[in-house]
């Protein structure tokens, strides 16, 4: 009996076992399913999504689309194709079908528009345009598509040359990232018939088009373009609106000196009910690029007066009309949130709708006023939630996956360097012991202009379930906290956010967290910028990994894609010559880092290329300082290949582990 119940015991112990959470790794990152685009039915009892998750065998992301009913059942998926990915799905205005982009239809396909039945079904394909199409509308009356793709270099279905043609420019932007060099091809508006299939360009001209948008009442289609005798030269988008017909007219309706709804901020023009007002985005002037906050605003259709309804210095973006047309849902970012919030145009005034710790990144508001949000927090990627009095309801969770794991979860601190008050958030290792000092690693954010916040960020629980603490901090320049904080670093890169980040390690060295011997420090893009020019201040770092960063801005001007803004900020190398002389001040300076630093970069990034990262990384090997060069072929500036996103977390794992630990 004796013997049988040890038996039992130890079945009962292993079957819990099992079921015990264990660490977050290396290997879930390609469990994790990222959730975009919810889009209500016509009727509000549905909305379709994309999810986006790791296809492991053919070693690539991709994307198929789902829907879920509003009262959260019958999730269902609507497409599977492991090769191809479909993305933008939309509802065709009688509900009965769902539109979509997809590069299916064989291994050279093009991204077309396709059309499946709403409950799922084999999709078939309306477009056939020479050219990948970037953004597509429906018609209200669900005859026709509004697109806007590039000039077209051959027919649809034309075989590609063996070899391609030479890249010839005369442009002064030449390069972009996701795209590569361009040349005098430039993306338009087009309507397609769907009956007919005829196509025909509305907007053509040595410009670019992009985000459009179709009026409720059908009668126009408004769009985001740069004019002017060189639109490459400067930010300054306008709305402009013009009749879905071919020959029509382009009005220009926004008429500010500056980005009216930059594309880069992931919003489009969106139409009042009754077609007579347009809500968007409006930034500062040009000069202060990204550093201005996000403004929401309302154009009038007739007059074309706009409107800034609530001046709060903080940035909006994915604006969304009530039914009613009184107010406006968008997200709104604070310090480290970014939240929901009802806009009242009648007085501006702003409320959350969410509520909590929380990372707001989509929306949808139906006909008859139902609402879901796109969100997560420090412990759970993006779900969709429906948003009801009583708080959100889950509708769609494809991360289930971290119920299993140990999960840290952050805590917010304060500091000061000087007079000013800063932020930062502490994730302490799993297992943590309260008195004990653990090697820490600091991050640093991208951007410049961003911030941490309460958002799941996968590395950060690698490190604490490897007995890291991981310090994220954000100094001036971040966003969250208004113009002002922003624009501390304007044309003085790596200055007083460096020390505002010195002041920070300081502190958490102080809270008797951080072991001051054992301090690691990193960051992607502008957090990879930021982190040369922390070394080369500060030798107490035992180890540095700097991801898609520059430090030679001389050697950057011309090579990368941001050839307006550093003639914004810097002005030219040949006419500023202290200017960029401070930008590159860690290149220039390189000899005073002794920080073991690994480098990183996407071979085909145009947003900081690699050779940033190899001119670092020269330096510091031309000087016997401990360094490595790692740079993954065919990515652009954010990682997507599933094998090399686990490489990178790995390899930066087992660089802060040797020099911080002593592991070998």
């Amino acid at each position: 009996m004796r013997a049988w119940g040890l038996l039992v015991g130890l079945l009962a112990w292993s079957a819990h076992a099992a079921d015990a959470p264990t660490r977050f790794g290396a290997d879930d990152l390609a469990r994790l399913v990222d959730l975009t685009e919810p889009a209500f039915s016509p009727d509000g009892r549905t909305i379709v999504y994309t999810a986006t998750s790791a296809n492991l065998p053919d070693d690539q992301s991709q994307s198929d689309l789902w829907r879920v009913d509003y009262d959260g059942s019958h999730r269902v998926r609507l497409t599977k194709t492991p090769k191809f990915d479909e993305s933008r799905p939309q509802w065709s205005p009688d509900g009965k079908s769902i539109a979509f982009l997809s590069d299916r239809g064989g291994e050279d396909a093009t991204t077309q528009v396709w059309l499946m039945p709403a409950g799922g079904g084999e999709p078939k394909r309306l477009t056939k345009f020479g050219e990948s199409i970037a953004d597509f509308v429906w018609s209200p009356d669900g005859k026709r598509l509004a697109f806007i793709a590039r000039d077209p270099e051959r027919p649809f279905g034309a075989k590609k040359p063996k070899q391609p043609p030479p890249i010839v420019t005369e442009r002064y932007q030449f390069r972009e990232d996701g795209v590569g060099y361009l040349d005098q091809r430039r993306n338009h508006l087009y309507v397609f018939d769907i009956a007919t299939g005829k196509t025909d360009v509305l907007t053509p001209g040595a410009h670019d088009e992009q985000l459009p948008a179709w009026s409720p009442d059908g009668k126009l289609l408004a769009y985001v373009t740069k004019r002017g005798v060189d639109p490459d030269r400067h930010l300054n988008y306008d709305i402009y609106v013009v009749e879905p017909k071919a020959g029509a007219k382009e009005r220009q309706l926004t008429t500010f000196t500056g980005s009216d709804l930059d594309p880069y901020w992931e919003t489009r023009p969106t139409w009042s009910p009754d077609s007579k007002q347009i809500a968007y985005l409006r930034s500062g002037e040009d000069k202060w690029i990204y550093y201005a906050p996000w403004q929401l605003a309302i154009v009038d259709l007739a007059t074309g007066q706009e409107r800034i309804p609530a001046p709060i210095d903080r940035c909006f973006t994915k604006p969304r009309w009530s039914p009613d047309g009184k107010s406006v849902y968008a997200l709104v970012e604070q310090n480290f949130v970014t939240l929901l919030s009802r806009i009242d145009l009648a007085d501006g005034k702003v409320t959350a709708v969410t509520s909590g710790q929380r990372f707001d990144y989509d929306l949808d508001v139906s006909h008859d006023g139902r609402i879901v949000v796109l969100g997560g927090d420090d412990l759970h990627p993006y779900s969709i939630s429906a948003v009801e009095p009583s708080g959100l309801r889950t509708l769609a969770d494809h991360n289930e996956i971290l119920a299993k794991r140990t999960l840290a979860p952050y805590e917010h601190f304060t500091y000061r360097n000087g007079d000013v008050e800063l932020d930062g958030l502490i994730v302490k290792p799993i297992g943590y012991v309260e008195g004990r000092r653990y090697p820490t690693i600091v991050r640093l954010h991208g951007g410049p202009v961003y911030q941490f916040s309460r958002e799941f960020m996968p590395d950060w629980q690698v490190y604490a379930a490897n007995g890291f603490v991981v310090v994220a901090l954000n100094p001036r320049g971040s966003s969250g906290r208004g113009f002002d904080f922003a624009k501390a670093i304007y044309a003085d890169w790596g200055n007083v956010d460096a020390r505002d980040v010195l002041a920070g390690v300081d502190h958490v060295v102080g809270m008797g967290i951080a072991d001051p011997d054992h301090l690691g420090i990193g960051g992607w893009s502008y957090g990879a910028i930021l982190t040369n020019a922390v070394i080369a201040t500060d030798t107490r770092f035992k180890a540095a990994i700097s991801g898609a960063g520059a430090s030679n801005m001389y050697g950057m001007y011309g090579h990368d894609q941001y050839i307006r803004e550093y003639e914004l900020e810097l002005g030219t190398p040949w006419g500023n010559r202290d200017q960029y002389d401070r930008a590159s001040f860690p290149f220039l300076h390189s000899d005073r880092i002794t920080t073991p630093t690994l480098f990183q970069c996407g071979e085909a990034d145009a947003n900081v290329p690699c050779l940033g990262a190899e001119q670092m990384y020269q330096a510091l090997r031309s000087r016997n300082v401990p360094t490595q060069l790692v740079v993954y072929p065919g990515e652009s500036h954010g990682l997507t290949v599933p094998s090399y996103l686990k490489d990178r977390m790995m390899r930066n794992l087992a660089w802060y582990s040797r020099f911080l630990k002593g592991a070998q």
